[in-house]
């Protein structure tokens, strides 16, 4: 018995070697949470600069068609990424730090490229939306392609974040056929389900 039990144990190390060797996993659940706090943020902040005084249940697309707001809208969205982008990279040193890892190494080198390929791509989509007055349809190209990211870089990450990319996607395509609600699935998107993700990756991994 104890011999089946040593067995066990060497192969319970082996898996855990392998999936190091393979998985990302000192990404915090904190930064999850604090990135969705950030989206929410920069959604109100949005919210006031589009729509205020109106509510944010009415269809409004016009004022899209302001260069201004479109600049400013895009600073909104940029500043949020900075912000989860430079949150997530502390939090994880942190924990990799704890783990006795380093947080820039192979694995997340492949992490970072997964993720870059979809993202830089759909950044330049939605800009040439943006330049030919498509505008609607803005909102749901980040989260549809955010979600395609995830989903190319779950390999290198916890399993649950494919769950959380087919949430992004499908919430986007939804969003699509909604062009006018764009602000409102937007913070649904980056806000609430980040938020919601993080929580339970925290409870799962973090503690």
């Amino acid at each position: 018995m104890s011999q089946n039990q040593s067995y066990q144990k060497d192969l319970e190390s082996i898996r855990n070697l392998m999936e190091r060797s393979v998985k990302f996993l000192s990404l915090s659940g904190l930064s999850g949470i604090l990135a969705g706090l950030y989206a929410l943020v920069g959604a109100a902040a949005a919210y006031f600069m589009v729509h205020y005084p109106l509510s944010p249940l009415n269809y409004r697309q016009e004022s899209m068609r302001d260069g201004d707001v479109v600049i400013k809208l895009l600073s909104i969205a940029i500043a949020v990424l900075a912000l989860s982008l430079i949150t997530g990279y502390v939090l994880a040193n942190r924990k990799a730090k704890k783990q006795g890892v380093q947080v820039w190494n192979s694995t997340s080198k492949r992490l970072v490229i997964n993720l870059a390929i979809p993202l830089v791509t759909g950044a330049l989509f939605i800009l040439i939306l943006l330049w030919n007055g498509h505008y609607g349809v803005a909102a749901p190209a980040c989260l549809v392609f955010y979600g395609l990211a995830l989903l190319n870089a779950s390999a290198n990450l916890f399993d649950e974040i494919r769950y959380l990319g087919y949430c992004e996607i499908g919430l986007g395509l939804i969003s699509a056929l909604l062009p006018g609600y764009g602000l409102l699935f937007w913070a649904a998107g980056f806000g609430v389900l980040h938020v919601l993700y993080g929580t339970l990756m925290y409870k799962k991994y973090d503690r």
